[in-house]
């Protein structure tokens, strides 16, 4: 089931975990998905218990968020001025147990945290292979977006 969320444009589809004996197989993305833009690359990113990396934005990337390890909190800040949810937040937490994928499209501005113990680990496999001038990170100290983690 794919839903859209509280943002135009980012999906959050359910994902299917075939449990076996020997260990299990979590699904991540097909070419004929629902929010499958193509493929860039793909990377792995952690986070420790508490911390958190925001803010950042892509202005072509999108991006396809999964969590296999650990829990993290994802919080999501439309700025898009052409967009009908502009001015909106929406957050969603990703872990084994509600093991979902995120689409987030061009321009969406992201944050998240490690709310597990151990490892936190996400997946993206984003559409386009990774450029520096295509994105913009501000600390959370020096941004004008206001959310109280």
């Amino acid at each position: 089931m794919v839903e859209i969320s509280q943002i135009s444009d980012l999906l959050i589809t359910d994902l299917k975990q075939i449990n076996h004996p020997k260990g299990n197989i979590l699904h991540g993305i097909r070419k004929n998905d629902i929010g499958f833009k193509g493929f860039g690359e793909a990377y792995f990113s952690t986070i420790k218990y508490g911390g958190i990396k925001a803010w950042k934005r892509h202005d072509m990337m999108t991006l396809n968020l999964l969590v296999p390890l650990g829990k993290i909190r994802f919080v999501f800040y439309d700025e898009r001025e052409n967009s009908k949810t502009f001015g909106r937040f929406t957050e969603i937490t990703l872990s084994i147990d509600n093991y979902k994928r995120l689409t987030v499209p061009p321009g969406v501005w992201m944050g998240f945290q490690g709310l597990g113990k151990e490892i936190n680990m996400v997946l993206n496999i984003a559409d386009i292979e990774h450029d520096s001038n295509e994105q913009t990170n501000i600390s959370i100290e020096d941004s004008n977006i206001k959310f109280s983690w």
